[in-house]
């Protein structure tokens, strides 16, 4: 205990820069002859002396630099429980986002706001299925907007179907854009089987025969592209 006692003391002293003669004698080699708690006494001394003198040289300047571009990898935030009602909807905040979570609830308003919160999942879940493909663009935006302006060749009918397209039900457009930032948050694709494509019930689009079926939500079928 004395020993812990005399060497916190010894730093102590060092930090708050009270030179001791055991400071002073710091270089002295130390006999063995001496009490054993004053060798290591100096010797510690000796070393936050030099440690001191280190962090004087240290160039500020370049510690700033190096600390400003630092940055702290975020923790994932765990990921939150879809239930598909609008009961679950209602209790989250309103949502807002930037140009990819416009497009995406864009998308869901224009082609799925009369289908039930489930369905409207699953089209956001064909989107990001397309976004994370190499056969598709790789953002929201690019894949909503592929072929926009070319009759026939759009991917989604809204953006070329000649018609000024506006939002004129607010609470629906609240419902799909929490949709919106649930998928682009990182929820669960768990209901269209990797679905890259669907189309209603009341249409059968030349492309549907040759593409496995993978799900019916609502008045959509969902189908897989085959792999080429």
């Amino acid at each position: 205990m004395k020993l812990l006692n005399r060497l916190a003391a010894s730093a102590l002293m060092a930090a708050l820069g009270v030179l001791t003669p055991m400071t002073a004698q710091a270089d002295i080699t130390v006999s063995h002859a001496n009490d054993p708690a004053q060798a290591l006494g100096v010797q510690l001394t000796a070393l936050l002396a030099q440690e001191r003198a280190a962090m004087g040289q240290v160039d500020t300047d370049a510690i700033e630099r190096m600390l400003s571009g630092y940055r702290p990898t975020p923790k994932p935030t765990p990921p939150v429980k879809i239930d598909y009602s609008r009961a679950f909807l209602a209790e989250l905040p309103a949502a807002t986002g930037g140009a990819e979570w416009e497009c995406l609830a864009e998308a869901l308003y224009f082609e799925a706001r009369g289908e039930s919160v489930k369905g409207q999942f699953a089209v956001a879940e064909v989107i990001l299925n397309r976004v994370g493909s190499s056969r598709f663009p790789n953002t929201v935006c690019g894949v909503v907007n592929q072929g926009t302006g070319k009759k026939f060749q759009c991917q989604f009918t809204y953006t070329c179907d000649g018609h000024a397209e506006k939002i004129h039900e607010p609470a629906a457009w609240e419902r799909v854009g929490k949709v919106a930032k649930l998928m682009l948050d990182g929820a669960p694709r768990a209901l269209t089987g990797g679905a890259t494509h669907y189309h209603t019930t009341a249409v059968s689009p030349r492309w549907s025969r040759s593409f496995p079926r993978t799900a019916q939500i609502g008045v959509h079928y969902f189908y897989r592209m085959p792999k080429a």
